[in-house]
């Protein structure tokens, strides 16, 4: 674990206590050093004030009314660092009127009064980190290093609320009262729901299929996955109408965050469940319970809800619009039904489902981009194809509804939504057979346009007189730069068309340049058609 602290945080840590201050790392870097996960951010706590931390660090900012002072690594010896350190004074805080940020700051001295004002007991570790310069023998002498060369010796954990055992545990409990936590900071809920599913692991849907209601979903326990603690629960069933007070951008950047991480289904039905949905996707839920027809009557799936959660969950892609639409794709549905039971349909669900989704995503304050492409991922999700109908007329019609850059985009909501529908094979025929269509529309053949010159070129510099002798030299051309590219400048090729325009047997060499071009044309067919499995 002390391995994966960084020298310039133990110096920070070694700097201060040199100065009789005390200094502990804390916070996500505590959390997922235990987890063995390499931290994102180094916070440091001390009981020095800012004023303070700026005379042992003169190159740090301070331009903010927390107690925090911004260290960036760069002038902490590693200077090709674009990362900081933050340094924070000890501090309680006072009432917080607006449920997002306290009135005031005050500062405390000790650690314990720190840590009593964090949210969840995960986060609630501290770090003690002792260190000694590293010392070398080099021709029996002692070197010593500068500071840059730290190493720990030594750490130890002050864990006062139980955070190591929650850890184990998988589970995400408040420091204290959480009716407190969250009344203090209503965004400390949705923070809550980020925390189980970010750090929950692996694959597994079946949590899908002992879902009998909402309410009760919090009560499974899987391995790998993360669960809100039951107090915690409650408190945010409680006081979930506090997420009225959060400005939308926090609220989509908390839900980007679920949306991205290991098991974004989980993290979405966690808001579901303990009613927070109702003040980010209240259209979520008009889904629940939606029966959908028999292309979709596959055990668990078999409502438009538990088909978005579980498509979202499939989607391979790591793009956020990709998730966005593999989760909001079927959003329109409940507006579009006709019909009851299996053979109830949804037309135009997607075009309803988009303009639901650009008015969810411009409501959250998602960037005009993202709301776009995730748009048009709804809107063109339901694109038909068939090997035996569908040529390459019909693809270039799809690629240019959503543009070649877009295509594997689609492409992964496709087959997050198959997933969703509990079919076993993520990629069929029709998929793979579709991507090898487009590479190959959108890939020029091989042709003479291909070459560096043309008719016009051998016209005007050779003097050849228009004719059929043009397209022969120009076949020639091309079958020669086929077996050396390296051919293919115009000097080169004007110098080879000069010598073939007297060539006797022009005729015969075209005819054997076509022969070559079409083998070559049939080879990287069957290249790019083995690429994607396709006979």
């Amino acid at each position: 674990m002390l391995k994966k602290v960084p020298k310039t945080v133990i110096k920070v840590v070694r700097e201060l206590e040199k100065e009789g201050f005390e200094a502990f790392v804390v916070g996500g870097a505590v959390r997922d050093l235990l987890l063995e996960k390499e931290p994102k951010d180094w916070d440091i706590a001390t009981n020095a004030e800012p004023k303070e931390v700026l005379k042992i660090f003169p190159d740090g900012k301070y331009e903010n009314a927390f107690g925090t002072v911004i260290l960036p690594e760069k002038y902490l010896g590693k200077t090709d660092s674009i990362e900081n350190i933050e340094v924070t004074t000890y501090r309680i805080e006072s009432k917080y009127t607006d449920r997002r940020r306290p009135e005031k700051v005050i500062f405390s001295k000790t650690l314990k009064e720190d840590i009593e004002r964090r949210d969840f007991t995960i986060n609630a570790i501290a770090l003690k980190v002792q260190s000694s310069k590293l010392k070398v023998k080099s021709k029996g002498k002692i070197d010593n290093r500068p500071d840059s060369e730290l190493r720990a010796t030594s750490y130890e954990l002050i864990d006062l609320f139980g955070g190591q055992k929650d850890l184990k545990d998988k589970v995400i409990r408040a420091v204290g009262d959480p009716n407190e936590r969250f009344n203090e900071d209503a965004l400390r809920m949705m923070r809550a729901v980020r925390f189980a599913s970010q750090l929950s692991t692996g694959k597994d849907l079946s949590f899908l299929k002992e879902r009998t209601g909402i309410g009760k979903q919090n009560e499974i326990k899987r391995p790998g996955l993360w669960r809100i603690g039951d107090k915690a629960f409650a408190a945010i069933k409680k006081n979930k109408d506090l997420l009225k007070h959060i400005s939308e951008e926090r609220i989509r950047d908390e839900l980007i965050k679920i949306i991205l991480s290991e098991r974004p289904a989980w993290g979405i039905e966690l808001l579901v469940e303990t009613g927070l949905m109702k003040y980010i996707i209240p259209e979520i839920y008009e889904t629940i319970g939606v029966r959908q027809n028999r292309h979709h009557y596959h055990g668990p799936y078999n409502t438009v809800y538990k088909h978005m959660l579980a498509s979202l969950k499939t989607c391979p892609s790591q793009k956020l619009e990709v998730r966005l639409a593999a989760f909001l794709h079927d959003i329109g549905k409940p507006k579009s039904k006709k019909g009851k039971g299996e053979f109830s349909t949804f037309h135009g669900h997607e075009y309803i489902g988009a303009k639901m989704a650009k008015k969810i995503l411009t409501r959250l304050k998602f960037t005009k981009e993202t709301v776009e492409k995730t748009v048009l991922l709804i809107k063109n999700h339901m694109f038909y194809y068939d090997v035996d109908e569908v040529g390459e007329k019909g693809v270039r019609k799809v690629i240019k509804k959503v543009g070649l850059e877009n295509i594997n985009d689609l492409i992964d909501v496709r087959v997050g939504d198959r997933l969703g529908s509990g079919v076993p094979k993520a990629i069929p025929y029709k998929l793979r057979h579709f991507r090898y269509m487009v590479e190959k529309v959108s890939k020029d053949p091989i042709s003479v346009k291909q070459l560096k010159i043309n008719g016009n070129d051998m016209i005007k510099e050779l003097e050849i007189k228009p004719g059929p002798i043009i397209g022969d030299i120009l076949d020639v051309l091309l079958a020669e730069v086929i077996d050396d590219p390296k051919l293919n400048t115009k000097k080169r090729l004007l110098r080879r068309a000069q010598e073939l325009k007297d060539k006797n047997d022009l005729e015969k060499m075209d005819e054997v340049a076509k022969k070559k071009i079409e083998e070559k044309r049939k080879e990287d067919d069957k290249r790019v058609r083995g690429k994607y499995w396709v006979k």
